[in-house]
């Protein structure tokens, strides 16, 4: 399973995969052994059970139901800026936000500003911090104003859409995680099956202060952290939660929890369409 950043700076996602929810109850732990192969920089997760989402959260997140999962192996960090250069280099892959947007897909947008770039989240000084689109921003630029040659190799990559990811992930034979993944993997220990400890506002790259007016970087990164610059959790996984937001292989919809399958859940099989 490729772990990806999306856009980001100033550590914030664009969009992502529902926050995870800690699961109220022990997982059920299989005794599924761990494959005798391990590719490299991954972390073999068995098979188990666990309650996924609340009714304490937002309507989305609801109801809680009982989720079955076979194992998997998960990277254990976000897919790096010289992983995917590694990946554009050997197959001249062009992420979406440097290419121009297509025209039917904005139509209320004038064609001298249908040009290449993405979100970035600015902070003006003096002023509430706030997404605006800058022509030029993607993975090797990440604020429109630097070059290629700003990118630091160790940073999870950003300016990443769901399609780029995927792409990336076919490319290393690999795939996407699903929601269930993600927050099973998040949650549980695979040992002994109890809640992992929380990843806090001090062990983890986050906003810290009052959200967007100003970020008091408590946690030393003002935008993105290196990964692993923060101890894993007890499966061995590095920001699973802070740094980045990350993709899931599932597309959203309000009332997938409403019909989720019981074993091996891979989302809703429509998206929801907010226009």
């Amino acid at each position: 399973m490729s772990r990806f950043g999306l856009l980001l700076l100033i550590l914030i996602g664009l969009v992502g995969c529902n926050r995870p929810t800690a699961p109220k109850e022990k997982s059920a732990i299989s005794s599924e052994s761990e494959p005798a192969y391990a590719p490299p920089g991954t972390v073999w997760i068995p098979a188990g059970s666990f309650t996924m989402g609340t009714n304490d959260g937002l309507p989305d997140e609801s109801p809680p139901h009982r989720v079955e999962l076979d194992g998997f192996w998960m990277d254990e960090h976000e897919v790096t800026n010289a992983q995917f250069q590694e990946f554009v280099e050997a197959t001249g892959y062009i992420t979406i936000a440097e290419r121009k947007p297509i025209a039917k897909d904005f139509p209320d947008v004038p064609e001298e500003k249908l040009v290449p770039g993405s979100l970035v989240f600015v902070k003006p000084k003096n002023e509430p911090g706030r997404w605006e689109y800058v022509p030029g921003a993607n993975w090797r630029n990440v604020d429109g104003s630097s070059d290629s040659s700003d990118l630091i190799p160790n940073h999870p990559v950003v300016h990443v859409a769901w399609l780029d990811a995927v792409a990336y992930a076919k490319w290393a034979g690999k795939s996407l995680p699903t929601e269930a993944q993600f927050e099973y993997a998040f949650a549980w220990v695979k040992e002994s099956g109890e809640p992992s400890t929380p990843q806090t506002r001090t062990n983890a790259n986050v906003w810290q202060g009052i959200f967007p007016e100003a970020n008091d970087v408590q946690d030393g990164f003002e935008a993105t952290a290196p990964v692993k610059s923060f101890a894993p959790n007890k499966n061995g996984l590095y920001d699973m939660a802070g740094n980045v937001w990350e993709w899931c292989h599932d597309w959203y919809h309000p009332d997938a929890y409403k019909s989720s399958a019981a074993k091996n859940p891979s989302g809703p099989t429509v998206s929801f369409d907010p226009q």
